[in-house]
């Protein structure tokens, strides 16, 4: 079986496309208390599976605080958001039903 170590160049993340495979990978390695995305949408769901840490989500009109073990799933289409909490150091895996990702933006960057 293929290896495909992320490094400095893919930067915690990997489209499928990369490795033919159906599904993309962002990886998120934090002890930084505020890490995440602004707010976004995909065409497909988002299954968050949260390793360790604590995790602000705002998912729909949804807020809540999840701390890992635990998954979580926005849902296709619906508008979504999250930042790292601490004081654990965090590590989730964002899985993207999709061999590339597809965002749209809803807000502009700070």
């Amino acid at each position: 079986m293929p290896s495909f170590p992320l490094d400095a160049q893919t930067q915690g993340e990997i489209e499928g496309a990369v490795t033919a495979g159906s599904v993309s990978v962002i990886i998120v390695d934090t002890g930084e208390v505020g890490v995440g995305p602004r707010l976004h949408r995909h065409p497909y769901p988002e299954t968050f599976v949260l390793v360790t840490g604590s995790v602000h989500f705002w998912v729909g009109d949804e807020e809540f605080v999840a701390t890992g073990p635990s998954v979580q799933v926005a849902p296709a289409l619906v508008p979504h958001r999250f930042e790292t909490v601490g004081p654990d150091h965090v590590h989730m895996v964002d899985v993207h039903l999709s061999p590339v990702f597809i965002t749209e933006w809803l807000d502009e960057p700070s």
